[in-house]
């Protein structure tokens, strides 16, 4: 079976017999090729949306473990100057710099992780959007035609 997407597994061989088949159907007024080349560039704008949808998730764990990964970096780093502060108070002071550090830091990595998954969502939205506009120009472009 031919793997076109990362949630589909589509044999368009099997799609092209079910083509072929439907073709040999004569119903008045409707071109079933046309029907059918408008389901097949809808099948590949599904696929494409989804291959961005699983692209964007793909990006998105790298950056968190690339995250994760900074985050023990800084960890290991700030526990090593806390330990190195002097009085009592320089290491309440110290604790509270790194805790406002830490909050500002995750702040910013959700907002960044937030901002990659609707940016990887509205570009599959995009995708199917137009699909969906040329479609149904397509419709009206044969209804026209039939009427004719």
């Amino acid at each position: 079976m031919a793997k076109n997407g990362p949630f589909f597994d589509i044999d368009m061989t099997k799609m092209m017999d079910v083509s072929k088949l439907l073709a040999e159907y004569k119903l008045p007024g409707v071109d079933m090729n046309v029907v059918l080349e408008a389901q097949r560039r809808n099948i590949e704008a599904l696929t494409a949306a989804n291959q961005v949808a699983f692209d964007g998730v793909q990006t998105v764990l790298r950056r968190q473990a690339e995250i994760l990964r900074q985050t023990m970096e800084q960890a290991s780093s700030m526990l090593n100057e806390l330990m190195a502060a002097g009085t009592p108070e320089d290491k309440v002071a110290k604790q509270t710099e790194i805790v406002k550090q830490a909050f500002e830091k995750a702040l910013s990595n959700m907002k960044e992780l937030a901002e990659m998954v609707a940016r990887s969502n509205t570009d599959a939205a995009n995708l199917l959007s137009k699909r969906v506009s040329d479609s149904l120009d397509e419709l009206k472009t044969a209804v026209q035609k039939a009427k004719k």
